[in-house]
């Protein structure tokens, strides 16, 4: 099967390609490694199992290279939430402008089908907890959650209008090695910086799921291979959530500091466009044939543990 996975050097899409590559997989990774890393991929490029085209999909040159690809894994975004408050019409450009360019460019060369990374954003701050598939009204309250809505929307109607198929992913929040952000990564910096005191965004009891990136990919792919519809939307999360406080306490209890501080910046959220608490029911995805094998908790010690070893 010819793969191509655009976001590939990055945290998420470089453990996809790990998954693709050891299923036998012929992979292209398009990125324009302005969040990536090269060295994510590195064996593979190595091995020759993987090549890398260092493109910008917001940029012409690449689309050629869709030509005999079985399926897109559309992975590239910016991951910063937070950002598009500051900077809407660069996380529009990157979410939605470059999601419409991947469409376009497979239609043109024929591509079958399309695994997209949404979010559990898109469901903004919902009344149902966990929140199903089904959902409504969706109405997000981030300029990241609107761009990956709207990208969901134009997948939709260009499966039904050309075609094609699709896997659409609301992700839990996905944590683990190679990750450059995030809540214990922030935290890990701050108390680099400040082994005494430490500062909490909002209150401290934002309360979320969390999954390790090696089960999410498998989730991923166990999707890919068994969900039947023309647009497959599915939850991947954990069954149970934790609170922010106490991912600071595993993160002080990793790197052996006792005495710290906990400083917060107050309010119910930690920035604009944060949603206090959220979890995803994952029925869909049981019944499909898959379990979490991890919790929140132990999806964060997991990604604790490899942030501490890759300082």
């Amino acid at each position: 099967m010819f793969s191509v996975v655009t976001g590939g050097a990055g945290f998420i899409g470089s453990h996809l390609v790990d998954a693709l590559v050891a299923r036998g997989d012929e992979v292209l990774v398009i990125d324009n490694l302005s969040t990536g890393e090269r060295g994510n991929l590195a064996a593979h490029l190595e091995g020759g199992q993987v090549e890398l085209l260092v493109a910008d999909l917001l940029r012409d040159g690449w689309q050629v290279r869709l030509q005999r690809a079985d399926r897109v894994y559309h992975v590239a975004a910016d991951p910063d939430v937070r950002g598009g408050a500051s900077s809407p019409a660069s996380m529009f450009e990157e979410s939605v402008v470059a999601t419409f360019r991947v469409l376009e460019a497979m239609r043109e060369a024929g591509v079958p089908e399309i695994a997209f990374t949404s979010t559990s954003t898109v469901y903004g701050e919902a009344s149902v907890i966990p929140t199903p598939e089904d959902y409504s009204p969706l109405v997000p309250i981030s300029v990241y959650g609107g761009g990956k809505l709207a990208c969901e929307a134009m997948i939709g109607a260009y499966c039904h209008t050309f075609g094609m198929r699709a896997f659409v992913f609301r992700f839990a929040n996905i944590v683990g090695e190679r990750s450059n952000h995030g809540v214990s990564w922030d935290f890990i910096h701050k108390l680099r910086a400040d082994p005494h005191v430490l500062e909490i965004l909002g209150d401290g009891r934002q309360t979320k799921s969390y999954l390790e990136a090696r089960a999410c990919v498998d989730a991923f792919l166990h999707v890919c291979d068994h969900a039947t519809e023309t647009v497959n939307t599915v939850n991947i999360g954990s069954e149970d959530w934790i609170d922010v406080v106490a991912i600071a306490d595993l993160v002080t209890d990793a790197m052996e500091l006792d005495d710290v501080e906990y400083r917060f910046s107050g309010g119910d959220r930690g920035w604009i466009g944060d949603v206090p608490r959220m979890r995803l029911a994952i029925d869909r995805l049981k019944s499909l044939g898959w379990r979490p094998p991890l919790g929140s908790k132990e999806s964060m010690q997991t990604a604790i543990r490899a942030q501490l070893g890759a300082a």
